[in-house]
């Protein structure tokens, strides 16, 4: 019986480790910016402005790992919405205002360079099938891709 057990269990920690998936979410956008990841979150921040949506949040996980003395690759999640939008999308559905604001997540790959990963407004408010919110999502859309493109032009 023993033997049996410590054949099964050889066996389960022989079976291939399954790589993570990076993008769980439909609507998940991933874009390699060519950038050097500072340069890139300090064009990612003007095209924001510019596009006249504001910085809600910041959470970035490379100073707070420095604040205890590790060193990380950059890590950023920066948090974005309008007012204008929120009103909308809370007269429309006060349940699918725990989707705002919209995260834009930079990443510093090994090269130095900086990954942006976010999903379309359009997949996030969605998921709630109400019409007015899915206009809404799309009018997001647009200026997301604007930001998108500003920031890795």
């Amino acid at each position: 019986m023993r033997l049996i057990a410590l054949s099964c269990l050889v066996f389960i920690l022989a079976l291939p480790v399954r790589a993570e998936n990076p993008t769980p979410y439909s609507g998940t956008k991933v874009v390699e910016t060519g950038q050097p990841y500072a340069a890139f979150v300090a064009k990612l921040t003007a095209a924001i402005g510019a596009n006249k949506m504001g910085i809600v949040g910041n959470a970035c996980a490379t100073c707070g790992a420095k604040n205890i003395g590790v060193t990380i690759p950059g890590n950023r999640v920066i948090m974005i919405f309008n007012p204008h939008f929120a009103v909308r999308m809370l007269k429309a559905s006060e349940a699918a205002g725990i989707e705002a604001p919209i995260r834009l997540y930079v990443t510093e790959q090994p090269d130095g360079k900086a990954r942006l990963t976010y999903r379309l407004p359009s997949h996030v408010f969605g998921a709630y099938k109400v019409p007015a919110l899915d206009e809404m999502a799309k009018e997001l859309d647009v200026i997301f891709e604007r930001i998108v493109s500003q920031a890795t032009g």
